[in-house]
């Protein structure tokens, strides 16, 4: 978690971003704190984050609500509406910077024994709409002016003392029957879920709140690492089905963007394989150097073994967008993928935008070659007209580039 430095600008922006992201969620946040009281009748979007700061076993384990009750709460934690609506940067940093960040310590095999306050934590996680909360906190919330590249923004923070549910949570059929079902593996949990329209940011919910799973399994787990294994355990299955499927017919290379981050996209016409480069821009927010960062990771036909430390939980979510789309299609192909960050995507909302980023890619009609000379040279022509970075710095150092000129295939002989 990186703290975003604010050079009190006063105003002038001198950064030259359209808004600050600091002073915003520093305005919404002062707003939400005098709102706030000891005693609070909240209502929850539902909004559930466990922490991963402590020494594991213990995890933070808090309770995102707005200082007041109101109608609207489902608009605090909602990306799909987000996306659909079109928000702005700015209004999700202040809308996510109003919730009050209640918390409580706990260990995470406590998912299990059942508590009656972990009991409430997961029929609010469960639940499908807003429920109203009775909060009482030890003290004051306190501010907490960090932004994560995984995890979604949130305001002040507080200890929490108890809480109690106001009204009954509306859980769906299937997650109550998933929930009881304490034989049914993790894993065919999630891809029931998602079969039936459940989409990740809900999953990842119910997978850190400990609701998933054999019942020796059941556990709270950190929001930043429920995130990336829920991506990972969707794209492990679409790989599965995917590698059934006949390889692509020609070269594509797909184009998107979403709040500045852009995605080029090619995908030639063999086994599956994924490489992904992140080209973090000067100015972006991940990079206070006067250079362009680069970070890249690579898997071929037969997948990875360790953790994708370089790019992070962007790589499996922009994997997710890809493989949804190859599952769509009905075939398989290697995918070279590139993303630029730049400086228009002023704060960091959580990796949810890397995926409807890359998606956004994947919405727009593919671009058809020939060959492989051709995609490369008009992914070169793309990057060069709107990043003024010339590709070739990057392709040379393709993994999948190499396997692909050196990989001869049957039709070859």
């Amino acid at each position: 978690m990186v703290s975003v430095p604010c050079y009190k600008c006063k105003g002038k922006l001198l950064c030259g971003r359209e808004f600050c992201p600091v002073y915003s969620r520093y305005r919404a946040m002062s707003k939400a704190m005098e709102l706030a009281s000891l005693d609070m009748l909240s209502t929850s979007p539902p909004a559930i984050f466990i922490g991963s700061k402590l020494c594991y076993p213990k995890v933070n384990v808090g309770i995102l609500v707005p200082p007041q009750k109101t109608e609207q709460a489902s608009i605090y934690e909602n990306p799909k509406l987000w996306v659909e609506k079109n928000f702005a940067i700015k209004k999700i940093v202040e809308l996510r910077s109003s919730l009050i960040n209640s918390r409580f310590k706990a260990n995470v095999h406590e998912a299990r024994s059942l508590t009656r306050k972990l009991i409430s934590l997961q029929e609010i996680a469960m639940s499908c709409t807003t429920t109203d909360v009775e909060i009482k906190l030890k003290k004051k919330p306190s501010f907490s002016l960090k932004f994560d590249g995984v995890t979604m923004p949130f305001g002040a923070s507080a200890t929490l003392q108890n809480f109690e549910l106001a009204e009954n949570p509306n859980i769906p059929r299937l997650i109550e029957k998933i929930y009881y079902d304490t034989d049914l593996k993790a894993e065919e949990a999630v891809f029931m879920l998602n079969k039936k329209g459940f989409d990740e940011h809900k999953i990842v919910q119910l997978f850190s709140t400990g609701v998933l799973g054999l019942k020796k399994n059941r556990k709270l787990v950190s929001t930043r690492w429920g995130i990336t294994a829920i991506d990972d355990i969707l794209a492990k299955r679409y790989i599965q089905e995917i590698k059934h499927h006949e390889t692509l017919e020609n070269w594509q290379l797909f184009y998107g963007n979403y709040f500045g981050n852009h995605y080029i996209v090619l995908l030639f016409p063999r086994v599956f394989a994924y490489e992904l480069f992140e080209l973090y821009l000067p100015g972006s927010v991940w990079n206070f150097t006067g250079s362009i960062e680069i970070a890249t990771d690579f898997e071929d036909f037969y997948g990875r073994k360790t953790y994708a430390e370089n790019t992070v939980g962007g790589y499996y979510a922009a994997r997710l967008a890809l493989l949804e789309y190859l599952l769509a299609i009905k075939k398989q192909a290697a995918c070279l993928m590139i993303r630029f960050e730049t400086p228009e995507y002023a704060a960091p909302l959580g990796v949810w935008v890397v995926r409807n980023a890359a998606r956004s890619a994947f919405k727009n009609s593919p671009m058809v070659f020939e060959n492989l000379k051709l995609a490369l040279e008009k992914a070169k022509e793309i990057a060069l007209k709107n990043f003024n970075f010339n590709l070739d710095n990057i392709l040379k150092e393709s993994k999948l580039l190499r396997l692909i000129k050196e990989q001869k295939l049957l039709t070859s002989y």
